[in-house]
């Protein structure tokens, strides 16, 4: 498990997923099979797997197209007793000036970069793209079952995270949550002490101790999984919670945070290890302003992104922001976790 939702308190859970680096043609092959696989594993039937697995192609297609290479994940998002197949390819190719112009001209013009982006509207449940001239392309999509009410886990204003592995590495150590209460919004980044399945673990214990804990603020919040972590090695962990018209924030270690708006507002966590040295917990509260992004990132993502430098991509899904940040600032010699949340009344 990568990350948990529970924006109602009906828990939205993403198992783990994989990356696939598409940097040859028979790499399409490969992910479009796993597609479909992840999609008859859900109970998805027969045709709308297929579908599924198109998708996938098309998009890896361009990748390898237009792109010289990319990565896509693959995902399960869970909602109840309802599942979707979640998927995001990103590449860092010529980009375009606008997807929904490229998608219109790959309907009927061969060699634009919107080749396959028109299977987007016909079989995805959701979608959601960002893209700029020299700056690369990230698209976001679910596919459901026939029927089901379309997914809107990338919508506008529901949180989305994303974690990825270190080169070499099986499992990640980083890992969030996110979950609502009447009249907040909580979110809560952690990243296991080292790598690996102890990292791991510790993470976990984090997730659950904070989705299992009463209605709080981040410090009492924090206070709970610093307890849970005892005896674990031990994690730098961040909690955010957007109550009202504020944004309160309280951090132990590397968690990295930042608000985007007309200005860019650093979140600053305090030295030391949840479940061993924690200090004394300071937590600081923020007036938001209209617009605001939030995001949070364990140290596997550097802290130099500023929303500011990609046009447009502040008004993006949350799903498609955490994709461009991960593959901008994203530093393969370690795990990685970031969250994107958007607050602000005209969120």
């Amino acid at each position: 498990m990568t990350g948990v939702v529970d924006p109602d308190e009906l828990p939205t859970v993403l198992e783990s997923g994989a990356w696939y680096t598409i940097d040859h043609p028979s790499a399409v092959g490969r992910v479009r099979r796993a597609a479909s696989d992840a999609a008859r594993r859900l109970g998805i039937d027969e045709s709308r797997a297929a579908e599924a697995g198109l998708l996938v192609s098309e998009l890896a297609t361009n990748q390898v197209r237009h792109a010289g290479s990319g990565t896509v994940l693959l995902r399960v998002r869970r909602d109840g007793k309802a599942a979707a197949l979640e998927i995001l390819a990103v590449d860092s190719g010529p980009g375009m000036r606008s997807v929904e112009a490229e998608m219109r001209d790959g309907v009927s013009s061969r060699g634009t970069l919107g080749i396959g982006l028109g299977t987007l509207p016909r079989l995805a449940s959701w979608w959601d793209a960002w893209s700029a001239p020299g700056a690369g392309t990230v698209v976001a999509a679910t596919v459901s079952a026939r029927g089901d009410a379309t997914d809107t886990s990338g919508a506008a204003a529901v949180p989305a995270g994303l974690t990825r592995a270190m080169t070499g590495q099986s499992v990640c150590g980083d890992a969030f949550a996110v979950k609502g209460s009447p009249g907040a919004r909580t979110v809560l980044v952690s990243d296991g002490l080292g790598h690996g399945p102890l990292a791991a673990a510790a993470s976990q214990s984090a997730v659950r101790a904070f989705l299992t804990a009463p209605d709080a603020g981040p410090t009492e919040l924090l206070q709970i999984v610093h307890e849970a972590l005892r005896g674990s090695r031990g994690a730098a962990v961040a909690v955010v919670q957007q109550s009202g018209g504020f944004l309160h924030h309280v951090g132990v270690g590397n968690i990295g945070g930042a608000m985007h708006g007309a200005r860019t507002r650093t979140l600053l966590s305090q030295p030391g290890i949840t479940g061993s040295h924690a200090p004394r917990l300071h937590e600081t509260v923020h007036a938001l302003e209209p617009r605001e992004v939030v995001t949070l990132f364990s140290d596997g993502l550097t802290d130099r992104a500023a929303l500011s430098s990609y046009p447009g991509l502040a008004r993006r899904s949350p799903l498609v922001v955490a994709g461009v940040l991960l593959r901008d600032f994203g530093v393969r010699r370690d795990d990685a976790c970031v969250v994107v949340m958007p607050v602000g009344e005209a969120a």
